[in-house]
């Protein structure tokens, strides 16, 4: 199995704050060296390419001195991004990950890696456990929504490079914020990896705090 993998390092932080939150420290490491290391130690995975926020991409040149990983300047949106890295993957498989994902463990990568090649089309998800309202533009709540049917999704997703360049080059121009709703609106099945709570995206400052509890 060839597999490439795709690290998304494109956005701004601006959620964030003052700095970009792929380059804040959780112990003597980054985010993103935490997001990437677990996948390293996968034979599957041939190549990894970070599509980069130009403001980054010295840094990231510093951080990643292996041979085994490539930079490239990011697009405006994430889709963008991917799209630019998909044109340089030529493995049969494809696995997109956050930058900003520093807790994903190698249970995860490899359970992913399994139901890719049985099934196409995963994506990591939790089973949500809160109770989820629908609510008006005036803040009243509507209905009370079933979740037992309802996931919270998360990344890796990892897919047969053809179906997702092929979703790719069809929505060129839109800005879907995952990959799997690209499969999805072009009638694709995606199905499920089990992922973890704890595989969360490092968004706020109190994000980072957890993190670094955690490790």
């Amino acid at each position: 199995m060839n597999c490439s993998l795709i690290i998304t390092a494109g956005g701004t932080s601006s959620r964030y704050g003052k700095t970009n939150k792929l380059l804040e420290k959780i112990d003597s490491e980054t985010v993103i060296e935490h997001s990437v290391k677990p996948f390293l130690g996968f034979k599957e995975i041939a190549e990894v390419i970070i599509p980069s926020n130009k403001l980054i991409i010295n840094e990231l040149r510093q951080i990643f001195n292996n041979p085994k990983i490539k930079l490239i300047d990011g697009g405006s949106t994430r889709q963008e991004s991917v799209y630019k890295a998909l044109l340089q993957v030529e493995n049969e498989y494809v696995i997109i990950h956050d930058g900003a994902r520093p807790l994903i463990t190698e249970k995860i990568i490899s359970n992913v890696l399994n139901q890719v090649k049985k099934y196409g089309a995963v994506s990591v998800m939790t089973k949500t456990t809160d109770t989820i309202k629908e609510v008006d533009e005036n803040g009243k709540i509507i209905k009370t929504i079933d979740r037992s049917k309802l996931y919270n999704t998360q990344t890796p997703q990892a897919f047969r490079t053809a179906i997702l360049k092929e979703v790719h080059e069809k929505y060129r121009g839109k800005s879907f914020t995952d990959d799997c709703s690209m499969l999805e609106e072009s009638g694709f099945d995606v199905f499920i990896a089990e992922g973890d709570s704890t595989n969360i995206k490092i968004t706020s400052k109190s994000d980072l705090d957890f993190a670094k509890l955690y490790i």
